[in-house]
């Protein structure tokens, strides 16, 4: 499929407007946010300590947390939240926020860690997985849902629409949202994959609206550039807030100033029209360029890029272990009689209206 077709899908998807009500008021509780490593969250241990770092430290308003295919429907249609419902009863007695991060692609080379129920290994669903590289390289750095196949987003629908009964209404479940848009270099990827690819992430997005009508929504967008603008428009027709998975402060692809102009972008265009919600992860503590070509920027650069250049609403802030005290010492030296600990907290335009 031409681009230029690939496009005009995009933006049919948006044009039926937004998939809420404007009369429904949308959970907003903007801020930081601290983001978990996944392998802790079912921990005792580590949660215990995680909590306690939330007591101590006013200025995070919740967790953001990874969750995968797998873990929420083990079985066909069999579905299991246990684990959210916890997490929701422990961050409620603390007044926190839960933030969901549905994992829509997994890192490692390792096919067998990957976090998809057995039943989308079926061929309906073209085995539900694809192995992408670094670009240039051939070792495999990950693996991506075939969310190109049909059957594959019909399924992720109906686990959306399950979640959205259940916790769309819950007042400490704050957000939802989708791993990057970057799909990896892979062979797997024709032209006509990667358009339906995307057309099928938009239609995702638009569900996740559809099913969380009093939820903040948001979509991990970063590449690839050509298609930033007509997909960024879709997300906000939807209102679908712009997220990202990573603050590189002098990265030029992301910084990229011609077009297809890079995605730092599009944030101060949609400040207060949809929300944004960036965040930092590992490498971004290490260097301000993906290349590792950069400087090591301290905690303070980090949070006026998010807060003056990115125009953040939420910021998520990685776990790091070898970071993560630097974190908290920072965000204790914020005023705690602004909740948003700096950060923009204007209820965007694409929201009826907000309850804090």
């Amino acid at each position: 499929m031409p681009l230029k077709l690939l496009l005009f899908f995009i933006l049919m998807i948006g044009a039926g407007g937004t998939a809420y009500s404007s009369e429904n008021a949308i959970k907003w509780h903007p801020g930081h946010y601290y983001t978990i490593l996944s392998y802790g969250k079912n921990k005792p241990g580590y949660m215990r300590q995680v909590y306690q770092e939330l007591k101590t430290t006013p200025a995070l308003r919740g967790l953001q947390v990874r969750y995968n295919w797998r873990e929420l429907e083990p079985q066909e249609g069999v579905y299991n939240f246990s684990l959210i419902n916890q997490h929701l009863s422990e961050l409620a007695e603390q007044n926190k926020r839960l933030v969901i991060l549905f994992e829509l692609k997994s890192f490692g080379p390792d096919v067998n860690q990957v976090t998809i129920p057995d039943y989308v290994k079926a061929a309906k669903y073209e085995g539900g997985i694809y192995p992408f590289n670094n670009y240039g390289k051939g070792v495999i750095r990950g693996y991506g849902l075939k969310l190109w196949n049909q059957s594959v987003l019909d399924r992720l629908t109906l686990l959306i629409r399950a979640l959205g009964e259940q916790f769309n209404s819950h007042p400490y479940f704050e957000g939802i949202g989708f791993t990057e848009s970057s799909t990896g270099d892979s062979k797997d990827l024709t032209n006509n994959k990667t358009n339906d690819y995307f057309r099928n992430l938009l239609q995702l997005n638009k569900e996740v609206r559809r099913y969380f009508p009093n939820t903040m929504t948001y979509q991990f967008t970063n590449y690839p550039r050509r298609i930033l603008g007509p997909f960024i428009e879709t997300l906000k027709e939807i209102g679908t807030a712009l997220g990202g998975p990573d603050i590189f402060m002098e990265d030029p692809g992301l910084l990229h100033r011609d077009k297809p102009k890079g995605v730092y972008h599009y944030y101060p265009e949609l400040s207060g029209i949809v929300p944004l919600a960036p965040s930092v992860q590992h490498q971004n503590y290490q260097s301000t360029r993906w290349d590792g070509k950069g400087y090591e920027p301290d905690i303070s650069e980090l949070m006026s890029f998010a807060r003056d250049t990115l125009k953040a609403n939420y910021l998520f802030w990685t776990r790091d272990p070898k970071y993560y005290s630097k974190v908290l010492q920072k965000l204790n030296t914020l005023d705690l009689s602004d909740p948003a600990g700096g950060l923009d907290s204007k209820c965007p335009k694409a929201y009826g209206s907000c309850v804090n």
